[in-house]
C-alpha cells in the first residue's frame, strides 16, 4: 500500500470553476502549497493586533476586511504588512471587491497570490473548505479491485494472479457494479474510506487470457460506478493443508487501512470453490451485521439455549430416579 500526504498547490484554487476566482497578482507564487484544509479571516490582525496567524493558509478577506482597509489610511499599511508576515499560501478577496493597490503591489512583490473570487464571502468560505477537506484528506494507493455488492463496498485483496479480477467480473455477470480495478484510490472522508479507480484506468479490468476490457462498454453503465464507500474487505490467499480456518465465525477480523479498522474475511482459495458466491454471501453477511443480527453469534446463543435446556431435563430425570 503506498500512502500520500495531502498537498495542494495555490494553482489548483484558480482550476475550480465553482469558487469562481482569477488572480490579481502574486503570479510568481502560484505553487505555494496548503497542507491544511482551514482557512483564515485576519479581523484584528489588520488593526496591527497580535493576532494569531498561521503559515501556509489560506487568507480571505470580506466586504468588512476591504471597508476598513480603504477607510482607515493611516493603519492601512501596518494591516497588509501583518498579513504578509504571516507568510500566507494566499490571500482571497471576496463579493468581486477591488483589493487596494497597496494590497496589490506588496503580494506582487512578496511572491503571495492575491486572488479575487465573485462569491459572497460565507460560501467561497463554505466551497472552498469542502473541497480543501476532501483534496486534502489522507490517502491510499492499494493493489486490488473494489466492488459495490449488494449495496456494500467490497475491496477484494490477494496476491497477484490469485483470481481478484475474475471473481469480480463473475459479481458482474451477476448484476453486482465494478468501482475499481487493479489500483484502488482510497481517502478517509468524514472518518469513512472512499475508494476510486485510478487515472485512466476507469473501469477497464485486466483478464488473463482476454486482456483488458471495458466493463461499461461490454455490460452497460449501470454495472459501473465512479466511487464507493469501503464497508467489507475479503482477502484471498492460497489454501494450505494444516492451517486452521475460521469455521465459525464467532469472532470479528478487521483491516485496517489508513488508521480506519474494516471488517474482514479471509476466504482460502482452492479449485472448486466459487468465490464469487462466496464474496456475494459474504456482503450479504455484512449487510445483515450492520443491520444488527449476527448470525453466526445468534446460533450459538441458540445453542447454549438448548444445552441449558438439555441440561435441566436430564437433572430433573436424575432428581426422580
Amino acid at each position: 500500500m503506498s500512502t500520500g500526504s495531502g498537498v495542494l498547490t495555490v494553482g489548483e484554487l484558480l482550476e475550480r470553476g465553482e469558487l469562481e476566482v482569477t488572480a490579481v497578482a502574486g503570479h510568481a507564487g502560484l505553487s505555494r502549497t496548503v497542507n491544511v484544509p482551514r482557512i483564515q479571516k485576519p479581523g484584528l490582525a489588520l488593526t496591527g493586533w497580535p493576532e494569531q496567524l498561521h503559515a501556509n493558509r489560506v487568507l480571505v478577506l470580506g466586504g468588512t476586511e476591504i471597508d476598513y482597509l480603504n477607510d482607515h489610511e493611516p493603519a492601512r499599511t501596518v494591516g497588509i504588512e501583518t498579513l504578509m508576515a504571516s507568510d500566507p499560501a494566499c490571500i482571497v478577496v471576496c463579493r468581486g471587491n477591488q483589493p487596494r493597490a497597496e494590497l496589490i503591489t506588496m503580494a506582487e512583490a512578496r511572491g503571495v497570490p492575491l486572488l479575487v473570487s465573485k462569491l459572497p464571502t460565507a460560501d467561497f468560505i463554505a466551497l472552498v473548505t469542502v473541497w480543501m477537506s476532501d483534496r486534502l484528506a489522507p490517502s491510499a494507493e492499494l493493489h486490488g479491485v473494489l466492488m459495490d455488492v449488494n449495496g456494500i463496498g467490497v475491496l477484494l485483496l490477494g496476491k497477484s494472479g490469485i483470481g481478484k479480477s475474475e471473481t469480480a467480473l463473475d459479481l458482474v455477470v451477476r448484476g453486482h457494479r465494478l468501482v475499481a480495478d487493479d489500483v484502488v484510490k482510497i481517502r478517509v472522508k468524514s472518518g469513512l474510506l472512499i475508494g476510486r479507480g485510478a487515472g485512466i484506468l476507469g473501469h477497464h479490468m485486466e483478464i488473463r487470457g482476454l486482456g483488458i476490457i471495458n466493463i461499461e462498454d461490454l455490460f452497460g453503465i449501470a454495472a459501473v460506478r465512479d466511487a464507493k464507500k469501503i464497508e467489507l474487505v475479503v482477502e484471498l490467499h492460497e489454501w494450505a493443508e494444516g492451517e486452521e480456518y475460521d469455521r465459525l465465525g464467532f469472532d470479528d477480523r478487521n483491516e485496517s487501512i489508513l488508521d480506519v479498522l474494516v471488517p474482514k474475511v479471509r476466504l482460502p482459495v482452492r479449485p472448486g470453490r466459487n468465490l464469487a458466491t462466496l464474496t456475494e454471501v459474504a456482503a450479504r453477511n455484512q449487510l445483515l451485521k450492520l443491520q444488527g443480527t449476527h448470525s453466526a453469534r445468534a446460533f450459538r446463543d441458540q445453542l447454549h439455549l438448548a444445552m441449558a435446556a438439555e441440561s435441566a431435563v436430564t437433572g430433573r430425570m436424575d432428581t426422580v430416579e
